[in-house]
């Protein structure tokens, strides 16, 4: 008897030692645009973000992380062919990043119907939390009613009540200016008109010059990356600001100022949920981005840093990446990490922050290359975006 129960406690020591050096092996698929107009505020950063955050989740907890990547060319039909074939055959678990909504909205169909994980951070319509939410789906960084109520409330409350908006003519333009046109009529304001572009383009001067004939007070650009670059560059040509419209870029990037340059951008009023220069932990973790890729984080990228290592996290918490588990975990677990702080991730899938309204600095007023904002305002996270009530998402009881 002795013997025997020697070696059924062998067996269990050694059972219990290949449980605790067992693998589970985890694969993210970075889907962004590489090579086009969002490829500065995406792109190959995104990648290094999620790779940071795998690294910085560490390698000791039983858990391996591979990164992969690929350009969805702002295509819907392209991004949902690279989907089906990383979840079909190439063993993806978790789709990360994917700008451009259009896109975002046919990936967050394709992945509840494999029943994987799609972390979205680059894409702004609030669909995704709404009418589209889905219980495989987070939505981590910004989206089009935050954007809204950050920067179009403060742009009708400091006097702009007329708008005029050139949107970029896809589901993420559609958004922005369905979500800013609400926030002006609630607020008393009026929408004189609108103006589709196509997407992506580079000649907006007979859309700015119908904005300028409106005599609209603002000028909401619902646009994003080099379309709103241009947009701005261009109506700076036409004198637009100099003849006493104000443009409102309702979605920018630090990444769009910086190209700008302070000279066109000094004075612009824009709502992003991160910045480099926020805090000690905020520029701590941006100089080690910098190192790797040679320029400060977008929000987008950032995004995708935090909502993979939350990830991650659940996974741990969890002990299995089995889907519906681990979207509990992460839903049920409060968020912290250096770049967002604390926050939740809500029923809908809408991941909740502090919102942040700067203001772009005047060229002296600039102590560096990317000393670009002032903040004017922190959006407290219950306020920064829509009630939870009101997104008409079918997963809110």
């Amino acid at each position: 008897m002795k013997k025997t129960g020697f070696i059924l406690a062998s067996l269990a020591g050694l059972l219990m030692a290949g449980t605790a050096y067992a693998q589970t092996k985890i694969k993210i698929g970075v889907m962004n645009d590489r090579s086009g107009i969002y490829a500065d505020i995406t792109g190959e950063g995104s990648a290094v973000a999620a790779q940071m955050a795998a690294d910085d989740f560490g390698t000791d907890k039983g858990i391996t992380v591979e990164v992969i990547s690929a350009d969805h060319q702002n295509k819907p039909d392209v991004g949902s062919n690279i989907a089906r074939q990383w979840y079909d055959t190439e063993g993806v678990d978790v789709i990360a990043d994917v700008p451009t909504s259009s896109v975002a909205l046919a990936i967050n169909d394709i992945t509840k119907e494999k029943n994987k994980i799609f972390l979205n951070s680059g894409a702004a319509s609030s669909d995704l939390t709404g009418s589209k939410c889905s219980p495989n789906t987070v939505h981590w960084t910004y989206d089009t009613w935050a954007l809204a109520n950050g920067t179009g409330g403060a742009m009708v409350a400091a006097g702009g009540k007329t708008w005029f908006f050139v949107t970029a003519d896809y589901a993420f333009g559609h958004a922005l200016e369905r979500d800013t046109s609400a926030v002006v009529k609630a607020n008393g304001g009026e929408v004189i008109g609108a103006v589709r572009t196509p997407f992506p383009g580079t000649d907006f001067s007979s859309f700015l010059l119908q904005a300028q004939t409106s005599g609209a007070q603002v000028i909401g650009l619902a646009n994003a990356g080099g379309d709103t670059i241009n947009s701005i560059k261009q109506a700076s040509e036409f004198g637009i600001t100099q003849g006493g419209q104000a443009l409102a870029g309702l979605l920018m990037f630090v990444n769009d100022v910086h190209a700008l340059g302070l000279d066109v951008a000094q004075g612009l009023v824009l709502t992003e949920s991160f910045y480099w220069d926020l805090n000690d932990q905020t520029r701590e973790w941006s100089a080690k981005f910098e190192e790797k890729t040679g320029k400060k984080p977008s929000m987008i990228q950032a995004g995708v840093y935090g909502a993979v290592l939350h990830y991650l996290k659940a996974v741990e918490a969890v002990g299995s990446k089995d889907p519906a588990a681990v979207m509990a975990k992460m839903k049920e677990m409060p968020t912290d990490d250096p770049l967002f702080g604390k926050g939740v991730v809500r029923a809908d899938g809408r991941k909740v922050h502090d919102m942040y309204l700067f203001r772009v600095k005047k060229p002296e007023d600039s102590k560096g290359e990317w000393d670009l904002y002032e903040t004017v305002a922190t959006i407290p996270a219950d306020k920064a975006f829509r009630p939870l009530a009101d997104g008409g998402c079918p997963l809110v009881k």
